[in-house]
């Protein structure tokens, strides 16, 4: 599942292409992707429509309206928490897009062709025609999701985005500081890399990141949080910001379906220091890393530099 670095990666180049263009059309050719302020909370429509009274409580057959996808409107805005992207209207209103495991938001300026798939387009579940000023076509923008674990949600305005759609989110992990960790994470025997995971808790952060983060700041991912100190904390937030900024850098992860907007692949995956490495010798000091799991999440750790049971301040 791409993680900040990937979602940040495609924000920038999807912002590069497309604040300032108008959206002169939007298709939706999976309606069971698109979820709207109306739909039932919690998930999509699968039903196929606006959640409306027909007495049964059931969702009514129904389109959604273009302009709640931004048909018609101007991007001023391309914003991000943790892994959730949202387009900002000039309007206000706000279309989030949330990547899964295999999304993609991929934009091709006119007379260029989006990325091809060995999938084709089959998958291109929502399409935006964008408009240039002078009303001549500025090309597309495509939401493309072959294993459907992603989706667009709509949002009247930022107040419902910041205030409903992202309200259960921690704080954005490029940003988080070790006393928001420290809070947010509270004193259990909840492994600290559990935590991590936990998007109330830190948004942005999954499997890749929070295995390299606990590397770089010599934590055994199974310590409980009740061990971690203040100055413990820290480390790991400090840790957490450097190696996501240092994958922003090199374009984010690719290791399966993950491209930025323009359908190029990221390389930090040939910085991995510890994900991905289990049963080679750690980068530091050379000892064979061990795996194991943690919040049912394939783990790898260096049982030198991140000994369980070291004392954390």
């Amino acid at each position: 599942m791409p993680e900040l670095p990937e979602v940040e990666t495609v924000r920038r180049g999807v912002a590069s292409m497309v604040v300032g263009v108008r959206i002169a059309s939007v298709t939706v050719r999976r309606r069971d992707i698109v979820a709207t302020e109306l739909d039932p909370l919690g998930g999509f429509s699968r039903a196929g429509g606006i959640r409306g009274a027909d007495g049964r409580g059931r969702a009514r057959p129904g389109r959604v309206p273009g302009a709640w996808l931004l048909a018609g409107d101007e991007v001023a805005g391309v914003e991000r928490l943790g892994k959730q992207l949202a387009l900002v209207g000039a309007s206000g209103r706000c279309v989030v897009v949330h990547l899964g495991m295999s999304g993609q938001l991929l934009v091709a300026g006119r007379g260029e062709r989006l990325p091809t798939a060995t999938w084709g387009s089959a998958h291109d579940h929502v399409v935006w025609r964008l408009e240039g000023r002078d009303g001549s076509s500025a090309g597309r923008m495509v939401f493309r999701d072959p294993r459907r674990f992603g989706g667009v949600f709509t949002s009247p305005d930022r107040e419902h985005l910041v205030g409903v759609r992202w309200a259960a989110l921690g704080p954005d992990a490029l940003t988080v500081t070790g006393e928001q960790l420290a809070e947010r994470s509270g004193r259990s025997a909840r492994a600290t890399k559990a935590a991590l995971l936990d998007q109330r808790v830190l948004a942005g952060v999954g499997n890749i990141y929070a295995d390299e983060a606990l590397f770089r700041a010599g934590v055994h991912p199974m310590t409980p949080t009740s061990a971690m100190g203040p100055e413990t904390w820290e480390a790991v937030a400090a840790r957490i910001r450097e190696v996501l900024g240092a994958s922003i850098e090199a374009g984010g992860s690719t290791l399966r379906d993950y491209t930025d907007a323009q359908g190029r692949a990221g390389v930090y995956a040939l910085s991995h220091a510890v994900y991905g490495r289990a049963g080679l010798g750690c980068v530091v000091c050379g000892t064979v890393l061990e795996t194991g799991a943690v919040a049912q999440r394939t783990t790898v750790w260096c049982p030198s530099c991140q000994e369980l049971g070291r004392a954390h301040g």
